[in-house]
């Protein structure tokens, strides 16, 4: 099953609500980072043989019809080979509310990875090398963040045909989504989803160690 969607928005541009709108849209299932957390045993040797150079999106994506936020976002290029006829979606937000937003969460995560159980850390130090693939080493001050945010941003237009990219804030909502999909509009709200407070709840379910058996 080949890619129909691909979202290359960074993390905490709403990508949760996109995947989770798209799903609705019956373009799921949609691969999140969240996928990659649930199944490090499968999804981490591939993702990191991916990031030294030897990707293969069959795998990683068997099964799903769309894709977004990291590692996803950090192979815009390769996508657009691998996939040509597929749509693309930037999703964005102002790049001050970006760094904050980013700063106070996955890169907090990311900083303290040390103090993660093992298996955990594994992940983790993957998802450093994605980032630093979209151009985000560790230790970047706030503006730093920021403007390393419009590069992969501006990147990402000049490089996408624009016929094939829509630019796009999650707020707003179905209308413009839809309309670039060719797909009808649902009555039932646009979700919402993956603040602050629910992106540390999603790490805690998907990183809580499995207990010991008996």
């Amino acid at each position: 099953m080949d890619l129909k969607v691909i979202g290359l928005g960074l993390g905490r541009t709403g990508t949760y609500s996109l995947k989770t709108a798209l799903e609705s849209l019956q373009l799921g299932p949609c691969h999140h980072m969240e996928r990659v957390a649930q199944n490090m045993p499968v999804q981490l040797p591939l993702w990191n043989a991916a990031l030294n150079d030897m990707p293969n999106f069959e795998a990683i994506y068997e099964g799903m019809q769309s894709a977004v936020d990291w590692p996803t976002a950090a192979f815009y290029k390769e996508l657009y080979a691998a996939y040509p006829k597929a749509r693309f979606i930037l999703t964005h937000r102002s790049k001050k509310s970006w760094a904050e937003s980013f700063g106070s969460t996955i890169y907090k995560l990311l900083a303290e990875r040390e103090k993660a159980p093992a298996p955990v850390q594994e992940w983790l130090n993957m998802v450093v090398k994605a980032i630093g693939k979209s151009g985000f080493p560790m230790n970047l001050d706030f503006e730093g963040l920021a403007e390393r945010y419009e590069a992969h941003n501006q990147a990402v237009r000049s490089f996408i045909p624009s016929e094939q990219l829509l630019v796009y804030q999650v707020k707003e909502g179905w209308d413009p989504l839809c309309e670039f999909l060719g797909v009808a509009t649902p009555a039932t709200a646009f979700p919402r989803t993956n603040n602050r407070e629910e992106f540390w709840e999603l790490v805690n379910a998907a990183t809580k160690p499995t207990p010991a058996a008996e």
